[in-house]
């Protein structure tokens, strides 16, 4: 059994769900060394998520963002935790609903997702830096 680990500066994302399957696998070349295995992605975040979700239609990121926004509106009367602005008590929300990692597995040196899945970067602020993200892979 192999490990490897990275960890990667994300560049500055807008608020909203964004596909970073791709900057992930291109930053983690490890993975192509494995044959079998799990790969797990953890964000060093409070106010930002990962999700596996639908990869190919762009509305269904603009859907998530716009039902996360109801769900959990800003300017809640009841929020005491605002003093990074509107949006920060609403992104520590949205970031514990959704998760700070994702477990894939690996097969054949490549991620296992189905057909119409990738991973997301769940950004929750209006103007957040980079993120940071740790990915720990394992298999044999």
């Amino acid at each position: 059994m192999k490990w490897y680990q990275t960890e990667i500066r994300l560049k500055p994302y807008p608020r909203g769900f964004h596909l970073i399957t791709d900057t992930i696998t291109k930053n983690f070349p490890e993975l192509q060394k494995i044959e079998m295995g799990i790969l797990q992605v953890f964000i060093k975040h409070t106010s930002a998520g990962l999700t596996i979700n639908e990869n190919a239609d762009p509305t269904v990121r603009t859907d998530f963002e716009s039902h996360f926004n109801k769900m959990v509106p800003e300017d809640a009367p009841y929020y005491i935790h605002t003093y990074e602005g509107a949006d920060d008590m609403p992104a520590h929300i949205k970031a514990s609903l959704l998760g700070s990692s994702v477990q894939v597995p690996i097969s054949k040196g490549r991620l296992n997702l189905g057909i119409w899945q990738g991973i997301y970067l769940c950004e929750h602020r209006n103007n957040a830096s980079g993120r940071k993200l740790v990915m720990t892979a394992f298999g044999s």
